[in-house]
């Protein structure tokens, strides 16, 4: 087996349930939610949604709405002001031009505003059951760097380049939710608890001083 295959093998031995971590219960939702969570813990979006959620039904209500209004109930996660204008401008794209209805593939997705390939990839997997990518986030950058499958710790268009041609497809939708577990508990930055990690005698630690 090859290194990656052996990390992949003992993390999921250690985290044999994997869940998304925004709370929504339809598409619409997990796009809102999603756009919010840019560089915010899901914990931090989770908790201002359920009054945003109660408040906004359609992708028409968050048409017709005042960012500020939605700014308000969102604000304190961080660019609350940016978001909720997002909110509101994909909305309108949506109500307008898709029927109400979130789209269902890469290109429609992208098109709005907020929602960038991490996003889309987000609401694809986990709204529409449809693997086209990796979805790169903060855990899966710095963590995927320092074992050495990807070659920028920043860079996030080309890491999910290049753990598509390393990871096989089938682990494609589990990648996101292995390394925050792992990155949340062990290799966390700035500084990673190496010599607590389980992956210890497989990993290069590249990046780490």
């Amino acid at each position: 087996m090859s290194q990656s295959s052996d990390i992949l093998k003992l993390l999921h031995q250690k985290h044999p349930e994997l869940k998304h971590y925004l709370t929504y219960s339809n598409s619409l939702e997990l796009l809102v939610a999603t756009i919010l969570s840019a560089q915010v813990r899901d914990e931090s979006v989770n908790r201002v949604t359920p009054a945003l959620f109660a408040k906004y039904t359609t992708a028409r209500d968050y048409a017709r709405a005042d960012a500020g209004e939605i700014a308000a109930i969102v604000k304190t996660l961080t660019y609350a002001n940016t978001k909720s204008k997002h909110i509101v401008e994909a909305c309108t794209i949506i109500a307008d031009m898709h029927d109400g209805n979130v789209p269902g593939t890469m290109k429609e997705l992208v098109e709005l505003p907020g929602v960038g390939r991490k996003t889309a990839n987000a609401i694809l997997q986990n709204a529409f059951g449809i693997v086209q990518g990796v979805i790169v986030d903060t855990h899966v950058l710095r963590v995927c760097y320092r074992l050495g499958w990807t070659s920028s710790p920043t860079n996030a268009e080309k890491s999910e380049r290049e753990l598509m041609k390393l990871i096989p497809e089938k682990e494609w939708k589990n990648i996101p939710g292995l390394m925050k577990r792992h990155g949340r508990a062990i290799c966390k930055a700035p500084v990673p608890l190496c010599s607590q990690c389980f992956l210890s005698k497989l990993c290069p630690k590249k990046g780490v001083l």
